[in-house]
């Protein structure tokens, strides 16, 4: 079984609750300093602007990410997660070399399909259809990791092309990629042939959970690839336990997950306001999971 890791979502939102200050900025000062200590990764969504209201504060990914990573230098880094159509696919593999560069090979390239047709049009990108988005998003994997390890590469596909597109410094390691899918006819194909991560929202009935996992399986084994090297995370949004009965269901419900193939738990406990449930979790489900 692959070793535990437990991630961190920051919200970068500011809503009412934070008094419109993007609850990333409140962790980095109050909460991050105490949960990086426990957990193994920090994850930020790709969004323009928030759900409920428009107006409230919410920071642009990848920018808050950089700004994250400098400040906490011993913790991964993923997004969650970036919607390829918001940015060409050469200009990402530049950014996500030159965070890997600066984080010393940290940053994790967290990718999907995107799906908030909204936020396109606003800003001007194309929406083609969710089929042709995987279609795309396949392409962004391959120029990605021809322009990590080649210095002068070249692609001619479908959707995107690149001439000569030297990205130095080559990183080093090459970050590996996650990608965020469910969809059972083109997208989990797709994670089985070219993910090195696959995350999703865990379902809430096991057997869609199996189902899509052994999609994912098959078609790695079809691509002549090995499935156990696809490391498996999901993401749970629950508040942070405050009782020792609720640390054992955070616990039995993750150690679950972990039964099914599960190996990092991608977590929103929303705005945390106090240390004291964050040492909770870290005492009575990190520690003891890892430990196990």
């Amino acid at each position: 079984m692959a070793a535990l890791k437990f991630g961190w979502i920051a919200p970068v939102i500011g809503p009412p609750e934070s008094d419109h200050v993007p609850i990333v900025q409140y962790q980095v000062e109050h909460i991050l300093p105490t949960a990086l200590r426990s957990f193994d990764s920090v994850w930020m969504a790709d969004h323009f602007w928030g759900f409920d209201r428009k107006t409230d504060p919410f920071l642009e990914a990848w920018t808050t990410m950089t700004w994250v990573a400098a400040k906490f230098p011993n913790v991964l880094l993923s997004h969650h997660v970036l919607g390829h159509g918001y940015r060409n696919p050469a200009l990402t593999a530049k950014m996500a070399a030159t965070l890997q560069a600066l984080s010393g090979g940290r940053f994790i390239l967290s990718i999907g399909a995107g799906w908030r047709q909204e936020e396109y049009a606003a800003y001007g990108y194309e929406f083609p259809s969710v089929a042709t988005r995987l279609r795309q998003l396949e392409e962004v994997v391959q120029i990605c990791r021809l322009m990590w390890t080649e210095e002068s590469p070249s692609f001619e596909g479908k959707y995107f092309q690149i001439r000569d597109a030297m990205a130095p410094p080559l990183p080093n390691p090459v970050p590996p990629i996650c990608i965020g899918s469910q969809g059972e006819q083109i997208g989990l194909p797709l994670v089985g042939r070219r993910a090195d991560m696959w995350n999703m929202f865990m379902p809430a009935e096991e057997t869609d959970w199996i189902r899509k996992r052994d999609i994912v399986w098959r078609s790695a084994e079809a691509a002549g690839r090995d499935p156990a090297s696809i490391e498996i995370s999901a993401t749970r949004e629950a508040p942070l336990p405050t009782t020792d009965a609720e640390s054992e269901q955070w616990r039995a419900t993750l150690e679950r997950w972990a039964e099914l193939g599960i190996s990092h738990f991608v977590l929103d406990f929303g705005h945390v306001t106090s240390t004291e449930s964050v040492e909770r979790f870290a005492a009575q489900v990190i520690e003891p999971m890892k430990s196990a």
